[in-house]
């Protein structure tokens, strides 16, 4: 054993040591021996994904809370929200595994008013961005990039008025708008829009593609409705179409490494120096029944209540952090890394009749559990 690693070791373990870890060289020592980690099936753990609260100041008809299901919480404050030192103690864990990149989510994560403290005491080395309804940026964007806020989605469904009213049941469209400016105006650019698309937004996702091609600095994220999450299946529709659309239309297809994303770039762009000026981005995210979406998936999610979740869609492989130190952090992260299993593909298989069931081999797991 390193003796830089063994004193590490012995601080935490006779001393109770849970701080910002030992100074200096042990500290450095220590980091380069945990290294990525990587679960059975090659995929590399490389960003987490952390639900800071299930509070919202919308209800969106499509909402799955992060794949918990509509478990939307009272809007005032609750006790099983992580703290922010609770928050700060994972991330300081996850970047000892080389991850290199977080994501804060609700519910509405602007609720927390502690937010721009804990993105100022996330670990240097992660990129940190955001995802919200917008509502609250105006006043706060500044400080949540001075802060270290790097990149910002914002959920935008339709671009009238009452049909946003009608999919976010709330009446706050145009400080949804004002909140996309003040993000623009604070330097977060580009703002990416987020838009779930099922039967009741599917016919305006030209004009939103429009929207962005028309406006620097804006991309669009189409994400694909999920039945299974919702209890809404009638409201799916195929998303192939959408891709389908946007190929006819875009004048550049790339892909993106992060679920084997399609990048379809709108527009042929003007004569300034930013070859992107003038054209739009639009990318979909489509997880449902994609083994390509799952073999590619490289994030760790945790839940506002602090719980590790190797997998979006699915709620029987928690495991809670609760009062732990970090070297319990550092096991269970382990332990939630190799657990992990691609959904579609894996945990869930076709049948004889082509249709998706649990694999035995994880029914059987679960009874022995």
């Amino acid at each position: 054993m390193c003796c830089a690693v063994g004193a590490s070791r012995f601080y935490e373990t006779e001393f109770g040591y849970d701080g910002p870890d030992l100074p200096g060289e042990f500290k450095r020592i220590r980091l380069q021996q945990c290294g990525m980690l990587t679960d059975e099936f090659g995929r590399e753990v490389t960003g987490v994904r952390v639900s800071l609260t299930d509070r919202c100041n919308f209800d969106c008809v499509y909402c799955h809370n992060e794949g918990l299901g509509d478990t939307r919480g009272p809007m005032d404050p609750q006790d099983d929200e992580m703290s922010a030192d609770d928050v700060v103690r994972f991330l300081e864990v996850a970047v000892e595994f080389d991850v290199d990149s977080v994501k804060f989510t609700g519910g509405e994560p602007m609720l927390r008013q502690d937010l721009e403290e804990i993105i100022r005491r996330t670990p240097d080395q992660m990129e940190v961005s955001l995802t919200t309804n917008g509502t609250f940026l105006p006043g706060r964007a500044e400080d949540l990039v001075d802060a270290g806020l790097e990149r910002v989605n914002v959920s935008q469904d339709a671009l009238d008025p009452e049909d946003f009213a009608a999919v976010t049941q709330s009446g706050a469209y145009e400080k949804v708008l004002e909140g996309v400016e003040a993000a623009l105006d604070a330097g977060l650019d580009p703002v990416k829009l987020n838009m779930v698309v099922f039967e009741h937004t599917a016919g305006y996702v030209p004009e939103m593609v429009d929207h962005v091609a028309e406006n620097d600095g804006l991309q669009l994220q189409l994400i694909e409705y999920m039945p299974e999450l919702t209890g809404k299946p009638e409201w799916n529709i195929d998303i192939q179409r959408v891709h389908d659309w946007l190929a006819e239309q875009a004048d550049e297809i790339e892909h993106r490494e992060m679920h084997d994303r399609k990048r379809y770039w709108i527009g042929e762009g003007d004569s300034s120096d930013d070859p992107n000026a003038g054209r739009g981005m639009v990318e979909i995210v489509d997880p449902v029944e994609n083994p390509t979406f799952c073999a590619n998936c490289h994030r760790v999610r945790v839940t506002h209540e602090g719980y590790l979740k190797g997998c979006l869609n699915r709620n029987d492989d928690l495991r809670s952090m609760g009062e732990m130190t970090k070297p319990e952090i550092r096991e269970t992260f382990r332990e939630t890394v190799a657990n992990r299993v691609p959904y579609y593909g894996e945990y869930m298989i076709r049948n004889g009749d082509g249709e998706w069931e649990i694999n035995e081999k994880y029914l059987e797991e679960s009874v022995r559990v």
